[in-house]
């Protein structure tokens, strides 16, 4: 099966400078993993593979594409149900930031035989682990906040995209920083009354 890229290098000077030096089949990489990690969890399985499914093995959006898809993907401007205007920008700027995000944080470690190594720079100083990761963060943060209006456009337009549910996992599991993952049933904290046995719910589980 061919492989579709929604965006390539070219992509990225609508929106972050990035150096010429960089391959494309480097960066693709890290595209093909924010589609199936970032975008496709957004979307849902279902109405991911539906809208690679209008592509041509040539990358290209068939011309029969639905329209809502072809909005979907490069944005559109509409009046919501409360007839206010909205500027939907469309799947590619979040695509774009998520690719960023990843970029960024893997760009940093170069793999050498006896292991992990941060690269060192010939001109110019290489930043701190910690503010690498905050550019991660505000990448992830702007991906993010594009990714809430792709929400906002299939919500506005559910009669077109019956295969998509909100997901609020999903939301939670793209959020930067710490969150909560689970909770484990222990004996610690806080009990519950009555006269089942006692049953306790601390948080047991954060990921950064």
């Amino acid at each position: 099966m061919t492989q579709i890229y929604l965006i390539d290098k070219s992509t990225f000077q609508q929106y972050q400078d990035i150096s010429v030096n960089i391959k494309p089949e480097r960066l693709n990489a890290f595209i093909k993993k924010a589609q199936d990690l970032d975008l496709k969890p957004l979307l849902g399985r279902n109405l991911f593979n539906s809208l690679m499914s209008h592509f041509d093995e040539a990358g290209i959006l068939k011309p029969e594409t639905p329209q809502h898809y072809k909005d979907l993907l490069n944005g559109a401007e509409y009046l919501d149900d409360k007839g206010n205007i909205v500027l939907y920008e469309g799947i590619i700027p979040a695509l774009v930031y998520f690719t960023f995000a990843r970029f960024i944080e893997n760009d940093a470690v170069h793999y050498t035989p006896t292991g992990p190594v941060i690269k060192n720079q010939d001109v110019g100083q290489a930043l701190a682990t910690s503010e690498i990761m905050k550019l991660v963060q505000q990448q992830r943060s702007i991906a993010n906040a594009y990714a809430n209006d792709i929400e906002r456009f299939l919500d506005d337009h559910k009669e077109h995209f019956a295969q998509w549910q909100m997901s609020n996992k999903s939301r939670i599991a793209r959020q930067p920083g710490p969150r909560i993952r689970a909770v484990d049933r222990t004996r610690y904290n806080y009990p519950l009354t009555g006269s089942t046995p006692e049953l306790y719910y601390p948080i047991t589980e954060f990921l950064n």
